[in-house]
């Protein structure tokens, strides 16, 4: 057997064990009610206001459909926590040191927890569309913006699940963990989810408009509605998202395979 034989098999093992044990494990739910919360709370507490102020008789459009795209992004920064938290539990009781005395493909124990994220997350996404679409989203789009909308999706997922991931092995404990991942709950508010950055002082605007979240959201925005989308937001998208995918994985992998006693 090759040895990219030995590490798929390893990675599917350890995927496998992940995916079972999110069954048992209630931090799944983090990605599915906060957002739902958000998106009620927003929706139907401040939308009236929120949407008056976004002139939403001249967008031609509910609050519900600007605020819907943002949440689902809101439903990954969601599951960083769960990432995070997963892992630091597996790294306090043992798990992760009884696998680095087996004979297997080490990256496979990172890989494996980081796909399983990933599946959930995106599950978790899914879900909260199905609520934005019972409580009046209204997309309008067309088959080519929607996959191209679930695959930036699934792109922003994969950087905040490598990032999960990093903080599941930097916090020392799960409630370090856990509060290094609120980092990005937290970007949301500062971000184009709830409303626009136009609406906002200079100096947050300017960090509103550059920090991962909305570029995210602006390009998922325009999918999703047919709205113009500015190439600089796309470009800024991917680029955030291949970045902190590359800084997630180096930076996992890095700790994971020099520091053996955490």
């Amino acid at each position: 057997m090759s040895m990219l034989s030995f590490a798929l098999r390893d990675t599917v093992s350890l995927l496998r064990r992940d995916l079972q044990h999110s069954l048992r494990n209630v931090s799944f739910v983090f990605v599915l009610i906060v957002p739902t919360i958000m998106l009620l709370l927003f929706n139907y507490v401040f939308g009236g206001t929120i949407g008056a102020g976004l002139g939403r008789v001249a967008h031609g459009v509910a609050y519900i459909n600007y605020l819907a795209p943002g949440i689902l992004i809101v439903a990954v920064g969601s599951g960083c926590a769960a990432t995070a938290l997963n892992l630091c539990m597996d790294m306090s009781e043992g798990v992760i040191t009884r696998f680095r005395t087996m004979a297997i493909f080490r990256p496979s124990v990172l890989i494996g927890q980081a796909v399983g994220s990933l599946i959930r997350t995106l599950i978790g996404v899914v879900l909260v569309l199905g609520v934005a679409l019972l409580v009046g989203f209204r997309p309008t789009t067309n088959p080519i913006a929607w996959i191209a909308a679930l695959g930036l999706i699934a792109l922003v997922t994969l950087g905040i699940t490598w990032m999960g991931t990093l903080f599941g092995l930097v916090g020392k404990t799960p409630s370090g963990a856990n509060s290094l991942a609120q980092l990005f709950i937290l970007l949301t508010f500062i971000s184009s989810a709830y409303v626009s950055p136009d609406l906002m002082p200079v100096g947050v605007r300017w960090f509103a408009e550059y920090q991962p979240f909305t570029p995210d959201i602006d390009t998922l925005r325009g999918l999703l509605l047919g709205t113009p989308i500015d190439a600089k937001s796309v470009v800024l998208a991917i680029a955030w998202s291949l970045g902190l995918t590359l800084f997630g994985y180096l930076g996992a992998q890095a700790i994971y395979n020099g520091n053996p006693a955490r």
